[in-house]
């Protein structure tokens, strides 16, 4: 029986965990909701989940895979852009939603085929996989704030 790194069996975990956090914090909201930018300045969910993909596409190139989109259409989901300038360049939710799909089967697939990390690359994976719970987190409190329920209970 093949054993896999306990490093990458901790980033699996992380990564599947994540995907389930985000999957119930962005269920039931609609492109419009995810638009709304809470206190008219706070980044909005479209932005958060886009920048999620953004996020985890780094972590796809890090581990030697390509990411599941490039170039100018995604580029307002890069760190540092503020989203509020950008609301007109940001892409439909259900759409979005479809590349957060297709991340979670490239990073599974990968971690599935490593059997350790290359150690210079341990500490960009371990502040890719915190950077995406802070995130993930952030769509549960925006979740409430346009008035639904919470979704982790």
């Amino acid at each position: 029986m093949e054993t896999k790194s306990n490093e990458i069996e901790l980033v699996k975990h992380q990564v599947g965990v994540t995907y389930k956090v985000i999957l119930i914090n962005i269920e039931g909201i609609t492109h419009e909701e995810s638009m709304i930018f809470p206190d008219g300045e706070a980044n909005c969910m479209n932005w958060i989940l886009g920048h999620l993909i953004d996020v985890r596409n780094a972590l796809l190139n890090i581990l030697g895979e390509e990411s599941v989109w490039n170039g100018d259409p995604f580029s307002a989901y890069k760190r540092g852009v503020v989203a509020l300038e950008k609301k007109d360049e940001l892409i439909d939710f259900e759409e979005l939603k479809s590349y957060l799909q297709k991340s979670q089967e490239k990073l599974e697939a990968k971690l599935n085929t490593l059997e350790k990390f290359n150690p210079e690359n341990i500490n960009d994976i371990g502040t890719l996989c915190f950077h995406e719970n802070y995130h993930s987190g952030q769509l549960g409190y925006i979740r409430r704030l346009l008035g639904k329920s919470g979704g982790i209970k």
